[in-house]
């Protein structure tokens, strides 16, 4: 009877402990690609870890009705800014919260690109009205790091991005035209605000 009882209360723990993991805000993770390269290649989270908000009529924002383009911010000492921005292209509001996925690509395919979450500022939903915008702050390197080659590009030139919307699976398109990211393919992003 003992031996039942005990073999019950670690089947039930066992049970509760794979049931409960969260990933922190500041983790990578991977992103699926449709063309995978090198393994060396890699990307982050394409979502938050927070609940699935959801606009009034029940619509988050997918890359359908996403248009997104990088704006250069600032740049000094090596250090390049930006911005994400979204714009609401579609009929009907529709809710954003969270971070976004952001893989740097070539006519080669994925370009290495390791992502990094920031936590100023947080996630926080935000209803986009048809029109309406929100952006994620940006931030990488142009000095090579660690074995990267201090003549010509530190890695492979990108020359568009794949970012998917937080809770989404499908990613928008967009021209990178800011030249190679160092570092390994190192972004600092933050998640999405009003703006």
């Amino acid at each position: 009877m003992t031996r039942r009882l005990i073999a019950c209360g670690l089947l039930v723990l066992a049970s509760v402990t794979a049931c409960g993991t969260r990933t922190p805000d500041n983790a990578s993770q991977t992103l699926p690609t449709a063309s995978p390269t090198s393994s060396s290649t890699s990307s982050s989270a394409p979502a938050s870890n927070t609940p699935q908000a959801l606009s009034p009529n029940g619509t988050r924002c997918n890359s359908a009705a996403l248009k997104g383009e990088v704006v250069p911010t600032d740049a000094g000492a090596g250090n390049r800014y930006g911005k994400f921005v979204v714009t609401n292209s579609g009929t009907v509001p529709c809710t954003l919260d969270g971070y976004s996925g952001f893989q740097l690509e070539n006519a080669s395919g994925a370009v290495p690109t390791k992502l990094e979450r920031k936590a100023d500022p947080g996630p926080a939903a935000l209803t986009l009205a048809p029109g309406g915008k929100a952006s994620a702050n940006l931030h990488w390197s142009v000095v090579p790091a660690g074995g990267e080659p201090v003549e010509g590009s530190c890695q492979p030139e990108p020359s568009k991005v794949a970012a998917i919307p937080p809770n989404e699976t499908a990613p928008l398109s967009m021209p990178w035209t800011l030249g190679p990211v160092c570092s390994g393919g190192r972004i600092e992003i933050s998640a999405f605000y009003a703006s």
